[in-house]
């Protein structure tokens, strides 16, 4: 399977971006980074300034501490306050041994493989297997959505009708269910897309009964909302029924440690 992005898709008004990463990362963490990669819309090609993300993966030579994260944070905060083409963003923090590891080879492993785009030091992908579209694949990176739904709820039940709580839960939770009815179809359909919509679109083709249901989730998932209705359709009728049939077909995901 080949990576989704490269460096060349990047839009030139990101150009500037992409420099700034390369040096607040090799500031921040220097001698304790292994390797830096992007993820999402911008190696992707389709970033739209003002409005995308800025999505970072950094591979640490050991497992990330607390001061780790705090720097993550203010390398984010400062280069969303810099630059005006982002929106917000993340940066995920992982240690090497443990995105080689057995335990990670099909979900963060095939992420770092795939998904991620190199952009600072040694690529992990070197030491990775070239991946197939298979059910073992869908099974170990999205097969958790049973085990994510109750969270869910509890969080909706714990934000007390706040908008803004509301509005994140359904972003994030929205986006897991579109990605996990793309990988239940993904053997089957033998391509990949992380493009949401033509996920969804993917997804109505083998279920047609539930086709216009993911096609409103994909609606919400870029903003999410704080519409009740919306709730109701992630996590008591789509998100139980989707969850019931990815384990029929794929099985549920091994534990991780």
């Amino acid at each position: 399977m080949l990576r989704e992005g490269a460096l060349e898709r990047v839009p030139e008004e990101f150009a500037p971006v992409v420099a700034a990463v390369r040096a607040g990362v090799t500031e921040a963490f220097g001698d304790a980074l292994h390797s830096a990669y992007l993820y999402g819309s911008i190696p992707r090609g389709t970033a739209v300034a003002g409005r995308s993300d800025l999505d970072l993966l950094l591979a640490l030579r050991q497992e990330p501490t607390a001061a780790d994260r705090a720097a993550a944070d203010r390398l984010l905060a400062s280069l969303d306050a810099g630059f005006p083409q982002i929106d917000g963003g993340g940066v995920l923090l992982f240690g090497v041994e443990r995105l080689l590891s057995e335990a990670e080879r099909y979900d963060l492993g095939w992420f770092v493989a795939c998904l991620c785009t190199p952009l600072l030091g040694p690529d992990l992908a070197e030491r990775l297997p070239r991946y197939r579209l298979d059910s073992e694949l869908a099974r170990e990176t999205n097969g958790d959505l049973a085990d994510l739904l109750p969270r869910w709820r509890e969080r909706a039940a714990a934000a007390g009708g706040d908008p803004a709580a509301l509005r994140r839960l359904t972003r994030g939770a929205a986006r897991k269910v579109v990605r996990t009815g793309f990988t239940l179809v993904m053997p089957r359909w033998q391509g990949w897309t992380s493009d949401l919509a033509q996920s969804a679109e993917a997804f109505g083709h083998y279920y047609p009964d539930r086709a216009e249901q993911m096609r409103a989730v994909a609606r919400i998932a870029p903003a999410g909302t704080a519409d009740p209705a919306a709730l109701e359709l992630l996590l008591e009728r789509l998100g139980p029924w989707l969850a019931e049939e990815y384990t029929a077909r794929h099985g549920v995901r091994s534990p991780r440690p």
